[in-house]
C-alpha cells in the first residue's frame, strides 16, 4: 500500500448530516518508538500491547455547511475545550487530501477518556485513533463503496498516524507492529496486526497502570521525539530496536517469559536513558517510579513471579504479568505499591482486541 491508495476520489455530496461513535483503546509499547522523520514516519519499529479498559470514546456529529473552511467544536468530558482545537486543526489539515469531505461539514466532536488525560497513558493514541475511525465511518457512508475490513483498518491506522504516531497501533489488537523491519509483516504508514500464534504464556496478559503522577507530562511526545535529532546515541538505539523486535517476536511465539521480561524492561529504561542523555535533558521518572521498580525487582526474586514493568514517556508504571498470577500480583500492588501512587490510584487493565464502533 502507498499513500495514493488511501485518497478518496469520489463521494456523495447530498448527505446533509449524520453521527458516528467509536471507542478506541490506548496501547503500551513493548519495543519503543522514539524519534520520527517527516510525516510521522518512525525512525525505528515498535510493537505494542493494545489495552482494553483505557480508552477514548468519541462521537462525531456532522452537518452540511456552505463555506469551505474547517469548522468544528470540541467538547471534552462535557465541556467546551478550546485547548484541543489547534491539534485537531493540524490533524484535519494533514488528512484532508485523503478525506476531502472534511471541509463540507461542521463537526461537533464529543470525546471523553476512561483514564487521566496527558499523564503518560497515551491519550493522544486513543483519542486520535477514535477520531480517525469516526472519519472512516463517515467516508464509508459518503462513498457508497463497500471496502474490506482490512482496508478500513489500514486507512484508519494511516489517518491516526498523522495525528499521533502511536495512534496507528490502537486500531486492532492484541499486538500491533508499526515501522518497516525485516522480522515481521510491517509498514511505516500504518500499524500491522501481529498474526503469529502467540504462546499461551502471553495470552490475556494483564497491565496494572500505577498512577505515580496524574498531572500533565513534563515533556510532550512531540518535543521528546525531536530530541533524537543529533542525539549521540540515536543510531545505535534505532539498531537496538530492530534487534529487540526480532528477538521479541521469537519470544512471543516460544513463550520465553524470562527473556520477555529482560527485553521489555530494558526497552523502558532505554527510552528514559535517551531522554536523560539528550540536549536539553530531562528526567521523566519520579522518586516513586524508582521505588516501584525496585519493589517489583525484589518481589520477582522472592516469589519467582513473571511480573515486569514498562514505562511510557512519563512517571507512571505499567505492571505487566500473566493472568494466572493476577491474584497474587494485585495483592502485592495493594500491600506494597499503592503507597507510591498519587492518591493511591491505579488502573486494572488487560490486553484487548482493538477499537469498537458504537454508533
Amino acid at each position: 500500500m502507498t499513500e495514493q491508495d488511501f485518497i478518496l476520489k469520489d463521494y456523495k455530496t447530498n448527505v446533509e448530516s449524520g453521527k458516528v461513535k467509536w471507542e478506541s483503546p490506548s496501547n503500551i509499547a513493548l519495543v519503543k518508538y522514539w524519534g520520527k522523520k517527516e510525516h510521522q514516519i518512525p525512525e525505528n519499529p515498535s510493537i505494542s500491547f493494545t489495552l482494553s479498559n483505557c480508552k477514548t470514546i468519541t462521537e462525531l456529529s456532522y452537518q452540511k455547511k456552505e463555506d469551505n473552511d474547517f469548522s468544528f467544536d470540541v467538547i471534552f468530558e462535557g465541556k467546551n475545550n478550546e485547548a484541543f482545537k489547534p491539534k485537531i486543526q493540524t490533524f484535519f489539515e494533514r488528512i484532508e487530501a485523503y478525506v476531502p469531505f472534511l471541509r463540507d461539514y461542521h463537526f461537533i466532536i464529543e470525546t471523553s477518556n476512561t483514564f487521566p488525560h496527558s499523564s503518560g497513558i497515551a491519550s493522544s493514541a486513543s483519542g486520535m485513533s477514535a477520531l480517525a475511525l469516526c472519519c472512516m465511518s463517515i467516508e464509508r457512508s459518503l462513498s457508497g463503496v463497500e471496502v474490506s475490513e482490512s482496508y478500513f483498518n489500514q486507512k484508519a491506522s494511516f489517518l491516526a498516524r498523522l495525528g499521533s504516531g502511536s495512534a496507528c497501533r490502537s486500531i486492532e489488537g492484541e499486538l500491533v507492529v508499526w515501522g518497516n523491519n525485516k522480522s515481521t509483516e510491517s509498514s511505516d504508514l500504518f500499524g500491522v496486526k501481529f498474526t503469529e500464534a502467540i504462546h499461551p504464556n502471553f495470552q490475556n496478559y494483564q497491565d496494572a497502570i500505577l498512577l505515580v503522577d496524574k498531572g500533565e507530562k513534563q515533556v510532550s511526545s512531540t518535543v521528546g521525539h525531536k530530541l533524537m535529532f543529533g542525539h549521540p546515541f540515536a543510531q545505535k538505539r534505532f539498531e537496538q530496536a530492530h534487534e529487540n523486535l526480532a528477538e521479541l517476536k521469537d519470544v512471543l511465539i516460544s513463550g520465553n517469559q524470562k527473556r520477555f521480561i529482560e527485553i521489555v524492561e530494558s526497552e523502558a529504561l532505554t527510552l528514559h536513558a535517551m531522554m536523560m542523555t539528550s540536549m536539553p535533558y530531562f528526567i521523566l521518572m519520579k522518586p516513586n517510579t524508582l521505588e516501584i521498580i525496585n519493589k517489583i525487582w525484589q518481589f520477582r526474586v522472592e516469589t519467582g513471579s513473571n511480573i515486569c514493568f514498562t514505562l511510557d514517556a512519563g512517571a507512571n508504571v505499567h505492571v505487566l504479568f500473566p493472568k494466572v498470577e493476577a491474584d497474587k500480583v494485585y495483592e502485592f500492588i495493594k500491600t506494597e505499591l499503592v503507597a507510591y501512587c498519587q492518591n493511591g490510584h491505579y488502573i486494572c487493565d488487560t490486553v484487548g482486541k482493538g477499537a469498537k464502533k458504537l454508533v
